[in-house]
């Protein structure tokens, strides 16, 4: 596991329980990106990791409503494909 619930929450300044079950979800999916894009499986202790998977639960669980219209940032996308081409080079 590279990001756990409760940190995801933090992170998320999430602070209630209603929405467990999505966070974690996107907490899952994240995980399951970055082993697809990288061909590689990584833990909580390392850092690039855990901040790919931070930023882009960050930015999946903020726009959820923009998703269906494909407005995630510009930035947030440059930002995440720079991490996944260093990490997919990286020797876990």
């Amino acid at each position: 596991m590279i990001v756990s619930l409760v940190e995801a929450k933090t992170w998320l300044k999430c602070d209630y329980e209603d929405e467990d079950s999505e966070i974690q979800l996107l907490v899952d999916s994240a995980e399951a990106y970055l082993q697809n894009a990288t061909g590689k499986v990584f833990d909580n202790t390392n850092a690039l990791a855990r901040l790919y998977c931070r930023v882009l639960i960050t930015d999946w669980f903020e726009n959820r409503e923009l998703m269906a219209d494909s407005k995630t940032s510009d930035k947030v996308r440059f930002t995440l494909q720079s991490i996944i081409l260093q990490l997919q080079y990286s020797t876990v």
